[in-house]
């Protein structure tokens, strides 16, 4: 068995299909969580605790607080949109944030027996992991 190092074109190529991966993933990942912000900015307390079982035990300042989290990490994912330079730092640090709410949250939906909420939560990681391994390894 042989190994071929890759021509400079498909090195080229392959960087340039894990980048388009990755944006979407991001583009994914601040969809979801400006909108899960939003909700619980803007909902009731009595629809959000018809959702998910969370909310009656904690205030709804913490609620609130989380959602203003959400949005705020999830617009600096999209933060090298506006600077590269600048926003990558941004988006490796939104990118670990998210991570640690997100298993936060599967460990708190696990918990409570919210088996889709906890299912949620494993697929955001899975999605925001490699975004956080491959954004924090890039150089440029």
């Amino acid at each position: 068995m042989t190994s071929q190092a890759l021509t400079p074109a498909r090195s080229r190529l392959a960087a340039s299909y894990r980048n388009l991966t990755l944006w979407t993933l991001q583009g994914w990942l601040a969809m979801f969580f400006i909108a899960a912000g939003y909700a619980k900015l803007s909902e009731p307390m009595a629809n959000l605790i018809d959702l998910m079982k969370w909310p009656a035990l904690v205030s709804d300042n913490l609620v609130r607080g989380l959602g203003v989290a959400e949005i705020l990490l999830a617009a600096l994912i999209l933060a090298p949109l506006v600077s590269w330079k600048h926003g990558r730092p941004l988006l490796v640090t939104a990118a670990a944030g998210l991570l640690a709410l997100e298993m936060i949250m599967l460990a708190i939906h696990a918990v409570g027996l919210e088996g889709g909420l906890a299912l949620t939560n494993v697929v955001l990681i899975a999605m925001t992991a490699p975004v956080l391994w491959c954004r924090a390894r890039e150089t440029r």
